[in-house]
């Protein structure tokens, strides 16, 4: 089959899909991913196809920064959706049997294939369905307000989405020659959250599925990402990390653009007050660090870095979240915004992680106490290994591969 993976944002929203892509190559599939540009370089280096979709994120989140109203950024996250919506239905029109998409640009996917008469399928990285059971991913907070609670709050915040989303599904449609949907499914059809079948890739030992969540929609585990092929570790970065006992990893990801020389003097600051060596990776913030036990790097495959490393302080994204606890070691997660309190909930809950510690709160000597924490806190170290070694056992491909393999035949 030919098929199309469609996913927009950073990189921690298209590198599980080259985990993903690469398995269902290796089933005899044709595989494209459907990404911004910057990542075109990541998906070619795994053996996957690139179909670009138009727009930068990078300038969305300094655009929406910039914002003097809430309308000015609803103004300027419309206009980056109504390009993407094309450049969705053209990837989509370039050729595919079956899509996978990523839960951001969902409805937009389930519009083109609409289109086109091709089936889509929902491959979520957190979960998108309200619960009885938690908070959903993406409210501002991670506090449990008990089951009535809990349920409204995810309710409210698909309604929020499908709002902001609206304009440009209505768009689409209209220029791809769709009837209008209809108000009785104006909020799903805007968020594609009754989309179905949808796979979920984090483990159901991170995060069980709800006994309440509708049939067909399913966890099946994480999808690590692939590495690419010809990625050497920098020889700079191996000599640092031979020089001397495990560093902590410190990276916020696409969090803070353009604020790296404020949270690097932070960083610096809290890496000497833990006394700690430390590699510090420059995300979209731009995050520089100074001292003779730090080490600047880029971007780079995180599951060769982490497990080399005594601790990981990151944004709590669900890409990275999984890297750390992939690698069996304790975490400092430093939430900003979107799903990250959420997993940052889940970390500590795990026991692999000591109390979150959200970016716009963050101190030279919060962090440095936290780093700490970690590195000398037997049971932290002790549930993180547990826990990695139970997230080996598992294969998170296998239920999307099989539900592939009947729906093309195979």
């Amino acid at each position: 089959m030919r098929i199309l993976i469609v996913t927009a944002g950073s990189r921690g929203d298209v590198a599980p899909y080259t985990g993903l892509g690469r398995r269902l190559v290796e089933a005899g599939h044709a595989v494209a991913v459907a990404a911004h540009p910057p990542f075109a370089g990541l998906i070619d280096g795994c053996g996957l196809d690139h179909r670009p979709l138009p727009g930068d994120p990078r300038e969305l989140i300094r655009a929406r920064a910039r914002a003097a109203s809430w309308e000015e950024a609803r103004a300027a996250m419309g206009a980056f959706l109504d390009r993407l919506a094309d450049g969705v239905a053209a990837a989509v029109a370039d050729g595919a049997d079956l899509v996978l998409t990523a839960f951001g640009p969902a409805a937009l996917s389930r519009v083109a294939g609409e289109a086109s008469g091709t089936p889509v399928i929902g491959t979520f990285l957190a979960p998108a369905c309200a619960t009885r059971e938690f908070p959903p991913a993406g409210a501002t907070d991670a506090e449990d307000l008990g089951p009535d609670g809990n349920v409204a709050a995810g309710q409210r915040l698909l309604a929020d989405a499908g709002a902001l989303q609206a304009g440009a599904v209505a768009g689409l449609r209209t220029r791809l020659g769709l009837p209008p949907a209809t108000s009785r499914a104006a909020t799903s059809h805007t968020t594609g959250a009754d989309l179905r079948p949808v796979f979920h890739g984090f483990s159901p030992l991170v995060v069980p599925r709800p006994a309440d969540w509708p049939s067909g929609v399913e966890v099946a585990g994480y999808w690590w990402p692939a590495r690419p092929r010809d990625w050497r570790p920098p020889a700079e970065l191996v000599d640092f990390l031979q020089a001397g006992t495990p560093p902590v990893f410190i990276g916020f990801g696409s969090m803070a653009p353009g604020e790296g020389e404020r949270l690097g003097e932070l960083v610096t600051a809290a890496v000497a007050r833990a006394g700690v060596r430390a590699v510090v990776q420059a995300g979209w913030a731009g995050l520089t660090a100074a001292g003779d036990d730090v080490l600047a790097v880029g971007d780079l495959p995180h599951d060769w870095l982490f497990p080399r490393t005594a601790a990981v302080v990151h944004h709590a994204g669900a890409g990275t979240t999984a890297a750390g606890l992939r690698a069996g070691v304790p975490a400092v997660p430093v939430p900003a915004m979107a799903d990250q309190p959420f997993w940052s909930a889940r970390l500590h809950r795990l026991g692999v992680a000591p109390r979150p510690l959200p970016l716009h709160e963050l101190t030279a000597e919060s962090l440095g106490a936290a780093i700490i924490t970690c590195l000398t806190e037997p049971a932290l170290r002790r549930r993180a290994a547990e826990l990695a070694y139970a997230l080996a056992e598992e294969d998170g491909t296998a239920a999307v591969l099989t539900h592939i393999g009947a729906v093309g035949g195979g």
